[in-house]
């Protein structure tokens, strides 16, 4: 009976511990918050609308913006390990997985519709072109190396120019760019919307957009493997809040003309006419698109290898 009882007794004390201990243990740090990295362009619009709306609160995780000011200052805080995730393109995701894949694509954020381009080639003000063949041979502003030269190359080969018919001129600031169209000291620049609109409201003549080949222009939100393997549940969860942001936006875009004007860089020229553009639905990058986006980044020299799709774009995170 002693022994029986002094083995009761042993057993007791070890599940008391174990309850204890277990009691102490913290849940792992940060496993339901996310960091983004956002470039001040209106594709970002559904994280500040589901923040502004408590959509991350209701799924149950915190959403942490990490304003940035350029691509390159973005593509630094990701490298680094700062943000989990960020908005970007494809080429961007070809240079950064180069080597080794350090990010993936989980979710298409923006393309273009019919009414509402992400990019347009345009001519200076005061301009006599009449089509793409004008562009033929003359330098474009643009920044090489970049989404704005892929999307501007292939826009102006599916239009019957040869490649190395296609000059770039770089200007990287997009702001500086505008301003030397508007001025005259380029007479070709690819710009962003809104900008470019507010451009051709000031004079500026349109060659061609990317309404014309919408396959080769989109944004996606992606994330680095780590926050991919350490915080799947989290990431699902934020876009499950992206699309109720993005058919909120859809069903009403008048609501979120101040965040559009805050957000989106629409110029003041433009301010009371530029409306809302359509959000796309639930997406991934195609592997056609992700092909012959790297194809293209293998004749520039930015990447030396055949970067597999499955490296690229995982499509296991998107809402069931």
């Amino acid at each position: 009976m002693k022994v029986r009882f002094w083995v009761w007794s042993v057993i007791l004390c070890l599940m008391v511990l174990v309850v204890s201990v277990s009691g102490c243990v913290p849940a792992p740090a940060g496993d339901t918050k996310l960091k983004l990295s956002l470039i001040p362009v209106l594709d970002t619009i559904p994280v500040f609308v589901a923040q502004q709306n408590g959509y991350f609160k209701e799924v149950g995780i915190e959403v942490e913006v990490v304003p940035v000011k350029s691509p390159q200052e973005q593509n630094a805080v990701v490298q680094a390990g700062q943000v989990d995730g960020m908005l970007t393109d494809l080429i961007v995701l070809g240079i950064f997985n180069k080597q080794t894949t350090q990010v993936k694509a989980v979710y298409t954020a923006r393309r273009p519709f019919p009414d509402a381009p992400l990019f347009r080639l345009l001519a200076a003000p005061n301009s006599t072109v009449s089509g793409p063949a004008d562009v033929k041979g003359v330098p474009i502003g643009m920044s090489q190396n970049t989404i704005i030269e892929y999307i501007t190359s292939r826009l102006l080969e599916g239009a019957g120019l040869k490649p190395e018919e296609v000059k770039a001129e770089e200007v990287n600031a997009i702001t500086v760019r505008f301003e030397q169209l508007m001025n005259g000291n380029l007479k070709f620049a690819t710009l962003p919307d809104p900008l470019a609109q507010g451009a051709i409201a000031g004079g500026a003549k349109l060659v061609i957009d990317d309404t014309k080949r919408p396959e080769l222009s989109q944004s996606v939100l992606a994330f680095r493997n780590e926050a991919l393997k350490n915080k799947p549940n989290t990431v699902r969860k934020f876009l499950i809040a992206w699309e109720r942001a993005v058919e909120e936006i859809n069903a009403h875009p008048e609501k979120y003309q101040g965040l559009l004007i805050e957000q989106g860089r629409v110029p003041k020229s433009i301010e009371n006419s530029y409306k809302m553009p359509p959000f796309p639905g639930r997406g991934l990058p195609t592997e056609a698109e992700v092909a012959d986006a790297l194809a293209w980044m293998r004749t520039k020299g930015l990447i030396s290898r055949d970067i597999p799709y499955e490296e690229m774009v995982d499509r296991s995170f998107l809402p069931k």
